[in-house]
């Protein structure tokens, strides 16, 4: 039977009416499918493996090092000045009398050290860390050289080859790391056969990415909802 088409409202399936075993029948307005794609292990596909770019942080280190050339530009002109025999300056001494008379557990004191060690925590992380978090690494055929894929690059080479499969009326591919979560919604054809053909296209667009780590693939289909 032909449904009827709509590019502004969409299609809506009709009801799909199957036997079973006691005559009855069974209406179908509405169902999901969903499937999981493991990857080929890196070994078996052949190719080197290549690990994350880091990020040079330059904004984070620069402001690191604007403030201790500051901070230690600072206290070394008001050591040579009172080395030379001048009073030290105000702030300086202000500071001093200040840390004298208050208690470690002063809440300033304790605020402070908060802060200084959330700052510390946070360099310390941004040193172990690679971050560029958008690039994944491509497999590495060649030794000398280096190369990666934009997140949202290869999120829309995938939908690009999903939304080419009959039966699919809109898609939203979510490319992560270690995992690529599509949703698609069907309006005609059974969503077991569009899973199927989403799953066989979407894994080999996967493989061709060239990702030196491909992502498991989860697919879920459903029908558009209704209009009221």
């Amino acid at each position: 039977m032909t449904e009827p088409q709509n590019p502004e409202h969409g299609t809506q399936r009709l009801p799909t009416v199957q036997p079973v075993e006691h005559g009855d029948v069974l209406e179908l307005d509405q169902s999901a499918s969903s499937a999981a794609y493991d990857p080929v292990p890196a070994k078996e596909r052949g190719g080197g493996g290549a690990g994350r770019f880091w990020s040079t942080r330059r904004i984070p280190a620069g402001i690191l090092a604007l403030v201790v050339l500051g901070g230690a530009g600072l206290f070394l002109y008001d050591v040579a000045a009172v080395r030379a025999g001048h009073p030290a300056m105000q702030w300086r001494r202000s500071l001093a009398d200040e840390l004298a008379r208050r208690p470690l557990n002063d809440v300033w004191v304790l605020t402070g050290a908060a802060v200084a060690t959330v700052i510390g925590l946070w360099l310390i992380v941004l040193a172990l860390t690679p971050g560029l978090r958008d690039l994944l690494p491509m497999r590495r055929d060649r030794p000398d050289v280096r190369a990666a894929l934009d997140r949202t690059a290869a999120a829309m080479v995938l939908r690009d080859r999903a939304v080419e499969v009959s039966g699919v009326q809109s898609v939203r591919v979510r490319m992560g790391r270690s995992k690529v979560g599509v949703r698609a919604v069907s309006h005609f054809r059974e969503l077991d056969d569009v899973r199927a053909d989403l799953d066989t296209v979407l894994s080999t667009g996967i493989g061709e990415l060239g990702l030196a780590r491909p992502p498991s693939l989860s697919v879920h289909v459903r029908r558009p909802a209704k209009k009221g």
